[in-house]
This record gives structure tokens, C-alpha cells and sequence, in this order.
């Protein structure tokens, strides 16, 4: 059977694209409005996407005002409260939140996680983010932002620690014998006693352990060590290439680090970042994508463009070339994708701006048959195992998706029919991880 593309929808925002709010028969209000995202949630499981994908920010953007007032990103739900409430009005399709390992606490993390598994029926999956953002330190007592290497080894910890507490009982832990009075079997329980370079948590968590064993752990970011990191520890990966070749690169290179560790690379799934606009014809698709793009203020574009370099552009000449940056602390890999394509297509700062201002990633646009094409390439060269879909205005851009696309992708036998089992790790064709305290309980349920 030839390989199946894997489809992730990022939902917050609803739409990456600072335009998108205010295309014509938008609805302006999706980013916070429930009863948008509730039908948005199960439009796409009827599609059988494999995930409903929630980003999440400790901070309002640090942009300037005159940027800030033009971005639909200012409110967003909280994911985990978001995606409890959509758990009770979708039945198979997987629900990946965000959480930070730089200001949270892995107790806290294992039980928000193992809760919405259990009540999703084993559709969690945890998106690992060091947070880039400096004005989220501000938030959590801090005067500066963590150190870039000490963000990622303390994730490293992290992941360590919150999977030890989803194993804290084995599954037939809970033996609720009412003859007996026996509620759970302390033997079948086991406290972490976790301590560390950076963190120190006893155990065990308080709530059986998920139905999936773990929540799907997926994780973002292309720099050394978030690849690394990916292969250590991440079931799937939400990647930024804009070419094929760099995808190749990508995946030969975090999928080759997994064999060095030990980890089988088909247990984990890398999927790009994919903008799709479509149209009747390429021509149609295109001019969509140019309405799209000048509704784009320029003070948006510039504030975009700063925050994504983690450097304050506002002192330099537009129209010049982008000089060199001092390392940022925020986001490595996103300064280096925009100073790579800035070099290498030799753009002005204006010009990076009105790219980065809309949205400058890989873009699939044109009819269902073009953008199958390019998808089913990316898929067969290696480049892929599916993509995590952006939508370029809600609710069409997510309809012509679930409407024109998916059955264009059905036809070729690259994309599921209907779901096959119940649970994110299912529609991933991931394994139920084995508990590492009580390796017999490991099996499926």
C-alpha cells in the first residue's frame, strides 16, 4: 500500500496570515469565538484530519502597538479549556495543545495532559515549546528571558520527568473490588523521585495513567538542538521548510539522529507547515492569495517581521538590505529561515516585511489537482509524512480544503477514507508506548 499523508490543522490562530480577519466573508471573530471553532473542529472531522492543533502564547506578541492593533492574535482560549470543551463535541479527531517547559511545572503539565486524554477517550497530544517570546518571562518573575541552551536542556528534563509521571500507576491499577473495599493496588503505583539539573518532582501524579499511555508528544523548531530534542524525544514534528530539498535535509537529518539513539524513525511523523489557498484555476487561486496578501497593513508587516527575528527592525533603512543580527534569544531557527530566503532572493527589509507580514512559508496554490500534486511529491521524495495544514481565511479557505482537496488525495490513495481506529496514536500509526515501571502493562488496551 503506498504511503498516506498525515494532515494536522493549525487552528490558533485560525489563521497565521495577519490578513485573514479581514478577507471578504471572514469571520473576523474565529480566533475567539466558540461556536465558529466548535463547527470548524468537526468540519475537519468529517474530513478525518488526524489533529486539531493549538499553539498557544504566554504573552500578547512583542510588537510595537501600531502592529499590535492589527493583529487577530491579541485573544486567544486557553488551549487546554478550548479543547476540553471540543472533546464533548468531536469523537475521533486528535486534540494537540501546547505547553511550555520553561514556565510551567511538569506536574502540572503530566496531569492537564493525562486529563484530556482521558476524557477525549485517547485523542491528546502535547506540543513541547520552549517558548520563544522574551515578554513571557516578564509574566512568570523573570527580568529576562531564559538562556537559549538552558530552554532546551531543561525541556530535555522536562519531557523526562512528565512521561515518568504518566507511568506513575500501571494500567490495572485501579482494581475497585467492592467486595474487598479495595480501590487500587499500592503495588501497582510507583512515585518518580525525580531530581535533576533543573527540576525536582516526587510523585506519582494523581490520576490514572492515559489511554494512550502517553499523549502524543510532538514538538516544532529546525535548530540543533530542537532537532535534536525531536529525535530524543518527539512522535511528531512541525517543521518550516519552504523547499523540498530543505525538507529532504530535514527529515534525512532528525529521522538519521533517532537510529542513533535507538528510536525506530517511523514512530515519528514530520510534518511541514502547508498555507493552501485554492481556486477554480491556478490564476483564480493566485489572485486570491493577492487579495489576501494587500490587506497586510505595513505596520503589521514590520511589527511581524521584528518579532520573528527577535531584533527590532524599525532603525533601519526599508529599503536596504537586512544587515547581520546578533544571535537571538527567541526563535533561532525562524531568524535564520527569513535571513536564509533574504539572502538568498537579495530583498529589501520592505520586501521581507510584506512576505512575512502575510505569510512566507511553504504555500500550496491553486486547484485541488495542483496542490495534490505538490503534496504527493513532498510525500514520495521523502520531504514529508503529511503536513500541518494553515488555512488562509475561515471559513472558506477551511472548506475548499475539507471539500476540494481531501477528495482530490482520496482519489490518488494518499489519504484515509475514514478513520481506522479511535485515538491520535492510531491515526498516526504510532505505538502505545510500554510503561517503564510496569513493562507487562504496556500493552494495548
Amino acid at each position: 500500500m503506498a504511503r498516506q499523508l498525515k494532515l494536522g490543522a493549525f487552528m490558533r490562530p485560525v489563521s497565521l496570515h495577519t490578513g485573514a480577519w479581514r478577507y471578504p466573508g471572514a469571520w473576523p471573530d474565529a480566533n475567539f469565538n466558540f461556536r465558529h471553532l466548535k463547527r470548524m473542529a468537526q468540519r475537519l472531522e468529517e474530513a478525518a484530519f488526524d489533529a486539531f492543533f493549538m499553539a498557544d502564547h504566554l504573552a500578547v506578541l512583542n510588537m510595537p502597538a501600531d502592529a499590535l492593533k492589527r493583529s487577530h492574535t491579541v485573544t486567544s482560549f486557553e488551549p487546554f479549556t478550548l479543547l476540553s470543551a471540543l472533546a464533548a463535541v468531536t469523537e475521533r479527531i486528535g486534540l494537540v495543545a501546547t505547553a511550555s517547559t520553561t514556565f510551567d511545572a511538569p506536574y502540572h503539565v503530566a496531569r492537564r495532559f493525562a486529563s484530556l486524554d482521558h476524557l477525549s477517550e485517547g485523542r491528546a497530544g502535547w506540543n513541547v515549546v520552549t517558548t520563544s517570546n522574551p515578554e513571557a518571562a516578564l509574566n512568570f518573575g523573570l527580568e529576562e528571558h531564559v538562556e537559549h541552551g538552558d530552554r532546551y536542556r531543561r525541556a530535555r528534563e522536562f519531557v523526562d520527568v512528565v512521561t515518568g509521571l504518566w507511568d506513575s500507576f500501571a494500567d490495572d491499577a485501579f482494581v475497585r473490588d467492592v467486595e474487598a473495599g479495595v480501590y487500587v493496588d499500592p503495588s501497582r503505583m510507583r512515585a518518580l523521585g525525580h531530581k535533576g539539573e533543573f527540576l525536582s518532582v516526587r510523585g506519582p501524579l494523581n490520576i490514572a495513567r492515559p489511554p494512550q499511555g502517553w499523549p502524543v508528544i510532538v514538538q516544532a523548531g529546525a535548530s540543533e538542538p530542537g532537532r535534536q530534542l525531536a529525535a530524543e524525544t518527539a512522535e511528531v514534528v512541525f517543521a518550516a521548510p519552504r523547499r523540498l530539498a530543505e525538507a529532504q535535509e530535514f527529515y534525512k537529518d532528525v529521522k538519521g539522529r533517532m537510529a542513533a539513539v535507538g528510536r525506530d524513525p517511523d514512530h515519528l511523523k514530520i510534518l511541514p507547515g502547508a498555507f493552501i489557498v485554492v481556486g477554480d484555476s491556478v490564476e483564480e487561486a493566485r489572485e486570491r492569495r493577492a487579495r489576501l496578501d494587500a490587506l497586510v497593513h505595513v505596520d503589521s508587516a514590520f511589527g511581524s517581521l521584528s518579532t520573528m527575528l527577535g531584533h527590532d527592525v524599525s532603525g533601519f533603512d526599508p529599503d536596504g538590505p537586512l544587515p547581520d543580527l546578533p544571535a537571538t534569544n527567541a526563535s533561532r531557527s525562524s531568524q535564520e529561515r527569513i535571513v536564509a530566503f533574504a539572502r538568498r532572493e537579495n530583498l529589501s527589509i520592505r520586501q521581507i516585511a510584506q512576505r512575512v507580514g502575510g505569510y512566507s512559508g511553504l504555500a500550496f496554490v491553486g486547484t485541488p489537482q495542483t496542490i495534490a500534486d505538490g503534496m504527493q511529491e513532498w510525500l514520495e521524495a521523502e520531504g514529508c509524512d503529511g503536513f500541518n495544514v494553515m488555512f488562509p481565511y475561515l471559513p472558506q479557505g477551511l472548506d475548499d480544503v475539507v471539500d476540494r482537496v481531501v477528495p482530490e488525495l482520496r482519489r490518488r490513495g494518499i489519504f484515509r477514507a475514514a478513520y481506522e481506529g479511535r485515538t491520535l496514536r492510531d491515526h498516526l500509526g504510532l505505538p502505545r508506548p510500554e510503561n517503564r515501571w510496569f513493562p507487562a502493562s504496556g500493552d494495548a488496551l
